[in-house]
């Protein structure tokens, strides 16, 4: 058929309607605002000689002008410019009558009518018998009456296609507002908050993200003024912003609100709307959820404190046991070669028990940094903290009364030492916490975490629980936030490094385990550990003997670039029975194992100046075949080993010389 296809209950009708159009003898076009082909005849294909496949519901205007441009219909001249000009007039259509003459010699007479919704219909004519016999005066009178009825069945014919067109009208209006309910819901599904303000800050459209977000139910934004809208607190981070939209600028900024009980953060670009004068008439908002995106900024910068406090505390670990051997080794040797002096012992012990804090201070940065592997054991929590609970009452007032809730048997796979420490930091932040008294309660119990388990952020399974509970002055929302955060402190400047809760979580996190800080001011603290279970160990073979086993006068070669360092453990070697001589780095070890053959034993630094650190010496004597045991010495154990000497015994700095003496034990026992 030429018409669009009408509905189902109607197609006979137009199947008829369009059967008689095609009877008449006069041709028919109905074009949309759009100069689309909407209705024609078969008579219009045949008076102007169009092919039949030209025609279609939705053909262009322009095609058919293109046509008889092509077929030289409107003589010579530009026909570009003849197409132009003719689709220009039809944009703008008036109604009209004219004749043509086609190059056939027949005339056509042409009548075009304007729709009221833009758009026309015209009427085509072959007048050329009617021309012929217009100076026939009587038979004039017969062909007016003729074409006056035929004019009548134009108008006719005229009123119907309009009628068709208004249905036409009439549907396409319908699609258009399923079309704008679709865009509605497409607005109102989108993940971005969209919205509308006019030059008043009146809110003109929101979608619905736009009122969810606000807490205000959908369609209540319109109408209503922003700072209404929004509230004082976002209002006072945005209102800048606004203010410089409505001057014309386009602005992106940022802002946090408090929304269902938490903190939420939001970025919006504002673009301003502007009129046909270049005022502003109002701006558009567009709004989207940051709020995982920050968190994930905040983990970042986490990341990258620990890694720079790992960076530090590795560069620093190696000097700073360098420095505790010396002192250690020199102590320890004072204190050896004069046992029975009880004023030498009176100043040397405390020494030591200081120096021994050193290097346990230095392992507890490293595990915080992960710089340094735990040493986890079975560890049976109850006997742990009723040690620990000795030492906490020595270090309380006697204003805080301390009480514990303890297992029969619990163990933990932990790292004793970090775990002792880890609570030791709890416990005295409790009693930073209660200045004039209160009451610290240890408890410690078998979990078994599902759901939960998410708070802690570890896996659903068994668990060790450790509850340390305070009754003092406790922590608000925004301190309770940072707790965790390396070098975040409430005390006062001296008094904190802001690393104990830190250090705590990190070796929670190491072991497998979490940590929770439930806090509010006024109501104290609670701090939750939960560690995983294990059955408890075995006992062990027994330890190696703290005698050395000497080997007849076996050299030594000693390799150390720190002076100091080389001194004390040179004399440790000697009061073992060891021969030593010395190397300051690996290059002059290298030559001393060359040209003398009666080294039986290195004992090395790994990190030396030179190019040639311990390992790379210990991979050389390897590849060489040299009968010469190896003891390695390190400051820092997580030093890198790409040389494939990780078998190798290593000592770790500091230490004294019944350390020495078992490292050497294994040595020996590893001989062939």
């Amino acid at each position: 058929m030429n018409l669009s296809a009408p509905p189902p209950d109607t197609a006979q009708r137009y199947e008829m309607l369009q059967a008689g159009l095609d009877l008449l003898d006069q041709g028919l076009t109905v074009f949309d605002a759009g100069l689309r082909l909407v209705a024609w005849n078969e008579p219009f294909l045949r008076l102007l000689d169009f092919p039949a496949a030209m025609a279609y519901v939705g053909a262009p205007f322009e095609s058919f002008i293109r046509f008889n441009a092509a077929r030289g219909e409107y003589g010579p001249g530009d026909s570009e410019s003849q197409i132009t000009e003719r689709i220009a007039a039809a944009g703008s259509f008036a109604a009209h009558v004219t004749e043509r003459q086609r190059p056939n010699g027949r005339v056509l007479l042409l009548r075009g009518e304007p729709l009221a919704d833009k758009g026309f219909v015209t009427l085509y004519s072959d007048v050329t018998e009617q021309r012929y016999i217009e100076n026939l005066a009587e038979y004039q009178n017969i062909q007016l009456e003729e074409r006056v009825r035929r004019r009548t069945a134009q108008l006719e014919n005229a009123n119907a296609n309009l009628t068709r067109a208004n249905t036409e009208n009439t549907r396409i209006a319908a699609a258009l507002r399923r079309s704008e309910e679709r865009l509605r819901l497409i607005n109102d599904t989108i993940p971005i908050l969209i919205g509308y303000v006019d030059a008043n800050e009146v809110y003109q459209y929101a979608n619905k993200g736009y009122s969810d977000w606000y807490g205000h139910p959908e369609g209540g934004v319109t109408g209503r003024g922003v700072r209404e809208v929004i509230g004082e607190q976002v209002y006072g981070q945005v209102r800048d912003s606004v203010r410089r939209a409505l001057a014309g600028q386009q602005v992106t900024y940022e802002y946090q609100m408090d929304r269902l009980g938490q903190t939420v953060f939001a970025r919006s670009t504002l673009v301003p709307e502007v009129g046909p004068e270049s005022e502003t008439l109002g701006f558009f908002v567009f709004s989207h959820e940051i709020t995982e995106q920050k968190r994930m900024q905040a983990a970042l910068v986490q990341a990258q404190k620990m890694e720079a406090i790992g960076q530090l505390t590795g560069g620093l670990a190696h000097d700073f046991n360098n420095l505790l051997t010396v002192i250690i080794g020199n102590l320890a040797a004072l204190q050896d070669h004069r046992p029975g002096d009880s004023e030498v012992n009176e100043f040397v012990e405390p020494a030591l028990q200081s120096a021994r804090r050193g290097v346990q201070l230095i392992k507890r940065l490293l595990t915080f940094s992960r710089q340094q592997p735990l040493e986890p054991q079975a560890v049976d929590i109850g006997q742990l903290i009723v040690s620990l609970a000795k030492l906490v009452r020595r270090s309380l007032p006697e204003s805080i009364a301390v009480s514990t809730d303890l297992p029969s048997a619990l163990h933990a796979l932990v790292d004793p030492g970090q775990l002792e420490s880890a609570l030791l930091n709890f416990a005295l932040n409790a009693r930073d916490a209660m200045p004039a008294g209160g009451r610290l309660h240890i408890a410690a119990r078998p979990v078994e975490l599902s759901t939960d388990a998410a708070a802690f952020d570890v896996p659903p399974g068994a668990y060790a629980m450790i509850e340390v509970v305070d009754n003092g002055s406790g922590m608000d929302a925004a301190t309770l936030a940072r707790v965790f955060e390396p070098f975040f402190t409430t005390k006062r400047f001296g008094l904190g490094s802001g690393l104990g809760l830190s250090m705590a979580y990190g070796f929670a996190k190491q072991s497998g385990g979490g940590v929770l800080i439930q806090s509010q001011p006024g109501q104290g603290t609670t701090v939750l550990m939960v560690l995983p279970l294990t059955a408890p160990e075995q006992d062990s073979d027994a330890p190696l003997d703290d005698a050395p086993l000497l080997l007849g006068g076996e050299l030594v070669l000693l390799v150390e670039d720190e002076p100091n360092v080389r001194r004390v453990v040179r004399q440790q070697l000697i009061d073992l029975g060891y021969p030593v001589i010395e190397a300051e780095n690996g290059a002059q070890a290298l030559e001393m194992i060359e040209h003398i053959p009666d080294i039986a034993i290195i004992v090395s630094d790994i990190i030396m100046p030179g190019g040639i650190d311990g390992r790379q010496l210990a991979e050389w004597v390897r590849q060489h075949r040299h009968p010469i045991r190896i003891l390695l010495m390190s400051g820092y154990a997580d030093e890198n080993d790409d040389q494939g000497t990780s078998d190798l015994p290593l000592l770790a700095k500091p230490f004294v010389r019944q350390d020495l003496a078992r490292a050497l034990q294994r040595v020996n026992r590893g001989k062939a």
